[in-house]
Formats: structure tokens, sequence, C-alpha cells
């Protein structure tokens, strides 16, 4: 008879830090996503030199702002979604076609805001000929595109704990909530600059985004923010408890900067 103790069973293993396969680690719609995120924000800073070079206003509806604003920020979104995914618990396929319909809106928005710049003309609520309304009914479009996709990562977060090391499930789930403000307020931003435009007032449409656009900056990165923070504590020699007490302190920090950005939208307003 062997008496031998069998051994113990392993501990188990995050699927956010399990080891993997160069296949796992790189799956194509993965990297199609971070190499195109990566050309977005290239396109954005190209556009500063062309800035440089041009000159011209920074505010105002035509502006090189727009393109250098829209490819940084949807080239960083685009590269957070990408990697925050992994920590979701959905089906592969359904993950990999929530992040290729992304990616191309993502370069649907920034593509149709950089071609107007070019052409000096307002990309949003401008309504001047069929191609220009094409474009601005394009972007709202892709707008609507972008909340449904991000909606779906966020169900996904809250409906089954995210994997991860101690503080990314806390860091996801407020990185999304958060997002959600951000998508609501960029909504209200182009309903109501679509409303005005559409009854005789567009320069009033124009303005009107201003007061939004605090809440709406604020917002839309904390879900590369808090898991970035997350995943940096996990590198660290601090136990799990501290780590997810700064990752807390950082959620609430947040909190306090939206709710900042908020009344000042309510004030401005």
């Amino acid at each position: 008879m062997d008496n031998r103790t069998a051994p113990a069973p392993a501990p188990p293993v995050l699927a956010g830090d399990r080891p993997r396969t160069r296949r796992d680690v790189t799956p194509r719609i993965t990297r199609l996503c971070y190499v195109t995120g990566a050309l977005l924000i290239g396109s954005g800073l190209l556009h500063v030199v062309v800035l440089a070079v041009d000159g011209g206003p920074w505010e105002g509806p035509v502006s090189w702002r727009k393109p250098i604003t829209f490819g940084v920020s949807f080239g960083l979104t685009l590269l957070a979604v990408a990697w925050i995914s992994s920590y979701l618990r959905m089906g592969a396929r359904l993950r990999a076609v929530l992040l290729g319909v992304f990616a191309a809106d993502c370069v649907l928005e920034v593509a149709g805001i950089t071609v107007q710049a070019w052409r000096r003309v307002p990309s949003h609520f401008n309504m001047e000929t069929p191609f220009d309304t094409a474009v601005s009914m394009t972007l709202a479009a892709g707008g609507a595109v972008l909340v449904g996709v991000l909606s779906a990562l966020t169900a996904a977060a809250f409906t089954r704990r995210p994997d991860g090391p101690p503080g990314m499930a806390l860091a996801l789930r407020a990185g999304f909530a958060v997002l959600g403000a951000g998508l609501l307020s960029g909504a209200a931003m182009i309903a109501r600059g679509v409303y005005l435009t559409r009854t005789g007032h567009q320069l009033a449409g124009y303005a009107s985004t201003a007061p939004l656009k605090p809440l709406h900056g604020v917002s839309l990165h904390a879900v590369l923010v808090l898991p970035a923070l997350a995943r940096a504590l996990d590198l660290t020699s601090w136990g799990p408890r501290v780590r997810l007490r700064i990752v807390r302190a950082a959620v609430g920090g947040y909190a306090l900067a939206v709710a900042a950005a908020l009344v000042w939208a309510a004030v401005t307003c």
C-alpha cells in the first residue's frame, strides 16, 4: 500500500494573470486594437505639428485642436478597452466582436473629424451641405455605437466579478461607471447641439457643448487610469489590503473630480 502523501492541489490562477501561450496573449483582434490605437494617437500628435506650422485658434468649431484631442483620446481609449477586456469574464467570440466594432468605430470618428478639419469646416452640427450633413450624422451614429459597445462591456464587468490582482475588480467597475457618466455627457452634448442646429441656431449649438466638456473629458479616461493603477500596485511588495485601500482612495478621488466637473457644468450651463 502506497502511503505517500498526495501533492497539494495548485492554487487557482486568475484569468487575467494566468500564464498563456503566445497565441493566447496576443490574439489577432487585440493586436489589431493596439496597432489601431497607436495609429490614432500618432495621428493626433501629427496634428500638433500641423497646428505649429499652420497656426490658427485652439478653440472654436474649426480648429486643429479637434483632430489632436480626438485622435489621442480615442487612441488611448481603444488601447485601454482592448487591455482591460482581458480581465472581463465573457466569451472569446463576443469579446472579439465587441473589440472589432469598437476599433472600427474609433477610426470612423477620428477620420470624420480629421477630414472636416482639413476641409476647414466644423465636424459636428454642420448641416451646410449634403456631405457635411452626412459626416455630422455619421459621427452622431458612431457615438451611439460606442455607447452600445461600452455598455455591453460594463454589463460584463458588473455581472461577473472581473479577474485580476487585488483592486482590479473595483478599478474596472468604477472605471466603467465613471465612463458611463462621460458617455451620457457626450450624448447630451450631441443631442443639444443637433437640436439647436436643426432649429436654426448653429452658433448656439457649438457654444452649448462648452459647459459639459470638462465632465466629458475627465470621465472618459477613468477606465484607463484606475485599472492601470491597480496593475501598477500589483508590481509592488505591498500586501493586498494596502493595494485595495489605495485603489479605493483613487476611486474616491476620481469621484470627487467628476462631481466637481458636474457642478461646473451646472453652474455654467
